[in-house]
């Protein structure tokens, strides 16, 4: 699918597949040229493939010199407008068994993989009319879950740094959100289905309950119902929406 001469350069992270393949999808679906980042090629190049992207790219939002780089290509190319720091990752542990080794694998990740992919984008942002970014956080950066505490507090950081930089950049016309999923059908809650099975002796049937169960509607959030939550937040109409973090959790929060 080819990219729209002028039309705003989304970048979205973890693109390749689950929430953030969706929102690549729906950002291209509405006219954006769209550059999807992740750890795994193939992922990508399938996204391009099927036109819900036009750009693949591979980095580690971990690592800061990687992720620097590939926004730094995708910057050349066309100036960023839309940054959707989505790449996350998630392991569950009793508190006693959470080392600091795992504290800083899920605070590299969820949350200083936000910040670096941030500190990359902006400087081009900035030189445009105006800019969005949306953080992928989730229903854990509002309130506790057991046996996921590290999981939980990164992405506790992931809301307190959306609120905080909202407020610096509120005279720039660069909004700052953050959307907050509950458990959603993608392939990491698929792990922790599995997780669960192994783990209890529970069926999938079971399992999938046990996490459908925080959803007061009874079910997992779909990734196009969180790709819909940050398509508004990226168009024209919510240009006063900033600070703010929106759960897509069914009621839960």
């Amino acid at each position: 699918m080819p990219s729209t001469p002028h039309a705003p350069h989304a970048l979205v992270t973890g693109g390749g597949r689950g929430i953030g393949r969706a929102i690549a999808a729906s950002l291209a679906r509405q006219g954006m040229t769209v550059t999807a980042l992740g750890r795994q090629r193939p992922a990508l190049d399938q996204a391009v493939a099927a036109g819900d992207a036009h750009f693949p790219d591979v980095a580690d939002v971990a690592i800061e010199a990687s992720i620097a780089a590939a926004i730094a290509r995708a910057v050349e190319r066309q100036p960023i407008d839309i940054l959707v720091a989505n790449a996350g990752a998630a392991e569950s542990a009793p508190f006693a068994k959470s080392d600091a080794a795992l504290f800083a694998r899920m605070m590299d990740i969820n949350f200083m993989g936000v910040v670096h992919s941030i500190h990359a984008a902006l400087p081009s942002m900035k030189t445009r009319p105006s800019g969005r970014i949306v953080a992928v956080a989730s229903t854990a950066g509002l309130k506790g879950y057991a046996y996921v505490s590290a999981y939980a507090a990164a992405k506790h950081a992931v809301v307190g740094l959306v609120r905080s930089l909202a407020l610096e950049l509120a005279t720039s016309r660069i909004t700052v959100n953050a959307v907050c999923p509950g458990f959603t059908d993608t392939d990491l809650v698929a792990d922790s289905i599995d997780n669960i099975m192994k783990k209890t002796g529970r069926s999938r049937e079971q399992a999938v309950a046990e996490l459908a169960r925080h959803n007061p509607q009874g079910r997992l959030v779909t990734p196009q119902e969180v790709a819909d939550a940050v398509l508004w937040l990226c168009g024209e109409g919510a240009g006063a929406i900033t600070g703010q973090a929106i759960a897509v959790a069914g009621g839960e929060v």
